[in-house]
């Protein structure tokens, strides 16, 4: 039997472990689950006899080695600084390896020494980064064979609460790591060019500068944008376009309301805060502030956030019982960014039977034959439940995809890679159908940033 070996079985593994053992009786797989927790990856395992559990240290040499050494090929869902000792192996070991994470300057180097190896290291290859480089690459290639040249392309996509989960004012919960949401947009400007001109967002900012977007079906949203949006020009073959712009999609209204924390200095991860494990939630606002005889900390908020009691925002921050003086914060030596996730975790951690969604949005503008043109591409994917929830669907289903054409001699090119040549994203968007991961694409006029030129 052909060995896959899996390193990692936490939450974006679920859907990932389901398929390929879904195809190991027809494709002669046998999958080994290594985890730090053996309880955890036996859980993954279903019972099912094409499946082995094993305690793995990715810090022990020797075990790590022989586990990579006795696969056929290496799925690491390890959290992206790991992946690299995991690659030189597979490097040792001449061993393809896929990774759903951002290509590291590391993984990069190893580049040559996947090639003079014949070896396939597929990255990028989850939702996003994944799904999203699949489904804009397809449409830019598609407008590129009929002749167009690309003048615009937006990306956004957000992992959100599915409508009838969504019980807060918020509108959101945690569908994923809830520190990358807290620190989301920090550690430099956000950089993205707009009509031929460069635009920088500094983090202070950031979520008072948004998009919005419509999806049929499923109302309005908004998109603030990502980090560094410039990256991917020459990786999508769109060196000479006017626009490129990517964000991240939440309900309207958040971005405004996340926008406090930011002001107040909350999300901040740079210092640690004075006996903090024995703070109230109270207490914690309260640092923020500035001391006021007789002003509660409830009226020296709104003063220095310029809100009013009836306003919305005052509604969002009561409800996530941020002035309560008995709630304890209970972490010893933490940051206010780790205050501040273990607040949020309290109001916004998916509850049994709720579900999550995943919403991705492209616009792409075109020239072609003269004439300005535009498609929009949408998608909406609704988990199934706590175990197969929507991020663990479009996360780990593409990464089980690649991994078998790999191993079936269906993706060929080898080298450090994104999931950018048809040969990868043809066959895995296709199927991802089956799975309700479907595009609806819609031709429409070219907008741009001014609806009303072609009128004035």
């Amino acid at each position: 039997m052909r060995t896959i070996l899996i390193i990692g079985a936490g939450r974006s593994a679920s859907s990932l472990i389901q398929y390929l053992l879904s195809k190991s009786e027809k494709e002669n797989l046998h999958l080994v689950i290594g985890d730090l927790s053996l309880e955890l990856a036996q859980k993954k395992t279903n019972n099912h006899s094409n499946a082995t559990a094993i305690a793995l240290d990715i810090f022990d040499e020797n075990q790590r080695k022989a586990a990579i050494e006795n696969a056929n090929i290496v799925i690491s869902m390890l959290p992206a600084y790991l992946h690299i000792q995991v690659a030189k192996d597979c490097i040792i070991y001449k061993k393809h390896l896929v990774t759903a994470s951002y290509v590291s300057d590391a993984m990069q180097e190893l580049d040559a020494a996947a090639k003079e190896n014949n070896l396939i290291f597929m990255n990028e290859i989850g939702l996003d980064p994944g799904i999203d480089h699949m489904s804009a690459m397809k449409v830019i290639d598609e407008i590129k064979e009929k002749g167009g040249e690309m003048i615009l392309f937006e990306s956004f996509c957000g992992g959100l609460v599915a409508p009838e989960s969504d019980t807060n004012l918020w509108n959101y919960k945690f569908t994923w790591a809830p520190r990358n949401v807290v620190l989301a947009g920090q550690g430099g400007a956000a950089k993205f060019i707009q009509e031929g001109t460069y635009k920088y967002i500094p983090y202070c900012n950031l979520f008072r500068r948004t998009e919005f977007l419509q999806v049929e079906g499923y109302g309005r949203f908004e998109g603030y944008s990502n980090r560094d949006s410039l990256k991917y020009r020459s990786v999508y073959g769109l060196d000479n376009v006017l626009t490129l712009y990517r964000g991240t999609i939440r309900r309207v209204g958040f971005s405004k309301a996340w926008n406090m924390f930011v002001q107040l200095g909350m999300t901040d991860d740079s210092y640690v805060m004075e006996d903090s494990e024995n703070m109230s939630y109270r207490e914690f606002v309260n640092s923020f502030l500035p001391y006021h005889p007789t002003d509660s900390v409830e009226i020296k908020t709104r003063l220095i956030l310029k809100i009013d009691q009836d306003d919305i925002m005052w509604d969002k921050l009561l409800e996530l019982d941020l002035f309560n003086p008995n709630k304890k914060v209970g972490l010893k030596n933490a940051t206010p960014a780790q205050i501040l996730e273990k607040i949020l975790t309290d109001s916004w951690t998916l509850q049994q039977d709720d579900k999550d969604m995943i919403v991705m949005y492209h616009k792409f503008g075109y020239k072609i034959h003269g004439k300005k043109e535009q498609i929009d591409s949408k998608m909406v994917c609704i988990g199934d439940d706590q175990t197969y929830t929507a991020m663990a669907k479009t996360v780990g289903l593409p990464v089980a995809m690649a991994t078998l054409l790999i191993l079936n001699g269906k993706i060929t090119t080898p080298g450090v890679q994104l999931p950018i040549r048809k040969e990868v994203y043809e066959p895995i968007l296709k199927e991802l159908e089956e799975y309700g991961v479907v595009f609806k694409e819609q031709s429409m006029p070219y907008l741009g940033y001014n609806p009303d030129k072609e009128f004035s």
